[in-house]
């Protein structure tokens, strides 16, 4: 059976198909894979997931690399790839941040725009509802209420010490 999945390799979490897959593979079947960076891009995540399928009776293979870990050969390949593509994470994240610091150096980077609207939040403190109804009401967490409040008290109590 073919599935596929259009997640990230960069964590195991939110991988709805690979756990499927995971939980009902059965000794003797092989997870067939691409390349072993699409299915995951760190060591110890590649190592749990041959470790889990290793506890099943299962085995993994790659289409495009020699990794069988059915074989002393293929599972050697195969943890050399993972350190590879766990390497290749780092670079990408270091040469991300440093991205991001020339640009921010140069004033052109500015983030992303926070998609939390604290002035409604702290309106709706204002009107008496609670952090709860106020969570529940806009699909955010209790935590982002409690932020906006703590920065409604800051901002409150800023003000009334610049103006003494």
């Amino acid at each position: 059976m073919v599935r596929t999945e259009q997640k990230s390799g960069t964590s195991l979490n939110g991988r709805s198909e690979l756990r499927t897959i995971l939980d009902f593979i059965h000794p003797g079947e092989t997870l067939v894979v691409t390349r072993i960076d699409r299915l995951a891009r760190s060591l110890s995540d590649l190592q749990a997931i041959v470790i889990h399928l290793k506890s099943k009776g299962a085995h993994l293979a790659a289409t495009e690399q020699p990794v069988d870990t059915s074989t002393a050969t293929g599972k050697a390949f195969f943890d050399m790839l993972g350190v590879f593509a766990e390497f290749e994470t780092n670079l990408r994240r270091e040469r991300q941040a440093e991205g991001i610091a020339a640009a921010k150096q140069r004033g052109v980077y500015r983030g992303r725009k926070p998609g939390i609207d604290f002035q409604a939040i702290q309106a709706k403190l204002a009107d008496g509802c609670s952090p709860t109804e106020i969570a529940r009401e806009m699909r955010i967490s209790r935590g982002t209420v409690y932020k906006a409040k703590a920065q409604m008290i800051l901002d409150h109590n800023g003000s009334r010490a610049a103006a003494s």
